[in-house]
């Protein structure tokens, strides 16, 4: 299972359950998202298991603001 987190600049962070945030974005205020998730993408899970967790950016796109 994973814990997902966002912030106010649309940025996505995925850690395994249980994990801290990692130093290197520790100063950033993250709001951990109520729902649980179960299954993520392929390259998700690797890179969590890889590096501790991974980081994105959610962009908006103009379909989106429709």
């Amino acid at each position: 299972m994973f814990d997902v987190y966002r912030n106010g600049k649309r940025d996505l962070l995925v850690l395994s359950t249980g994990s801290a945030i990692p130093g290197a974005y520790s100063a950033v205020k993250w709001r951990k998202s109520r729902k649980r998730v179960l299954k993520v993408s392929d390259e998700i899970r690797s890179t969590v298991q890889r590096e501790g967790y991974y980081v994105r950016t959610l962009r908006v796109t103009r379909k989106g603001m429709i």
